[in-house]
């Protein structure tokens, strides 16, 4: 359509199909069909699960398995003094949180490609995709987390109120995790080559954050460990661990960082995606 049949076409109060809303009124139909969010996100979560044996216990037995693993390798290579008093609750929770960050990551980048038959056929936020599978990854993080509760007692560590502050910091997660689905979404619709890339990414960042070995023991360089700190996954799991592990201590300082990365992830990747909403399915 010609710039002046759109112009005609606007005066006669014809919208143009696609057009991409304001941003506050693509929030409010994005609250509007939150339905179609979590019935996405459960169907899914029922779907991957149901068709093996054990059903939904794999979501936990997995990462476990992860946990075991490295925990042979890792816990025989490296030093005690490096090595976290506490190392198997320590290990499983950190095993925990990154697989929750690394499952948001890898399916939000296929949130619109893995789908373009659904968004080329109906109407609704294309955030929506991104958003489900957030929520998904959600309802697998629940009995993982629920695991780490009965396992963490199991290792000496005490009952103490201090257990709820893994709450905030699993939300500011979920707030980083949806701002860095949202953003993948995007990426992959202009390059898909993204997604060759994400499992070096996971992987690297597998290994810089923490999740076997103790910042504060293993005695990086100065500029390397102001980097290791200020890894956003190293903070979350920083902030959870805290919550569970007397050895573990998040200060003020790694609160702020998690509310920063959390509130930049979510805006950057919230005005990142919504600005291609007209791209979305024609590409």
């Amino acid at each position: 359509m010609s710039t002046e049949a759109s112009l005609r076409a606007a005066d006669a109060g014809l919208p143009r199909v696609g057009r991409r809303p304001t941003l506050a009124g693509y929030g409010l139909e994005l609250w509007r069909r939150r339905q179609l969010t979590a019935e996405l996100a459960r169907s899914r979560f029922r779907a991957e699960n149901e068709a093996n044996r054990l059903g939904m216990a794999w979501i936990v037995i997995r990462p476990l398995l992860n946990a075991g693993v490295y925990g042979v390798v890792f816990g025989l290579l490296l030093r005690s003094s490096t090595r976290p008093d506490n190392f198997v609750p320590f290990l499983v929770i950190g095993i925990f949180v990154f697989q929750f960050f690394a499952g948001c990551l890898t399916d939000g980048a296929r949130a619109i490609t893995g789908n373009v038959g659904l968004v080329r056929t109906l109407s609704f936020p294309r955030a929506v995709l991104p958003l489900s599978l957030v929520l998904q990854n959600v309802l697998a993080l629940v009995p993982m987390m629920l695991t780490a509760v009965v396992l963490v007692p199991v290792f000496g560590e005490p009952l103490r109120w201090s257990w709820l502050l893994a709450l905030p910091a699993l939300g500011l997660l979920v707030l980083f995790t949806t701002g860095v689905a949202l953003a993948s979404a995007r990426l992959t619709l202009h390059v898909r080559d993204v997604t060759q890339l994400i499992p070096f990414v996971t992987r690297l960042l597998f290994y810089i954050s923490g999740i076997f070995f103790s910042i504060d023991r293993i005695g990086l360089p100065p500029a390397a460990e102001l980097v290791a700190r200020l890894n956003p996954v190293q903070v979350y799991i920083t902030l959870v661990r805290s919550g569970f592990l007397t050895e573990v201590e998040a200060t003020s300082g790694t609160w702020l960082l998690g509310v920063g990365w959390a509130v930049l992830a979510l805006v950057v990747g919230a005005l990142f995606f919504w600005a291609a909403e007209e791209r979305y399915g024609r590409v």
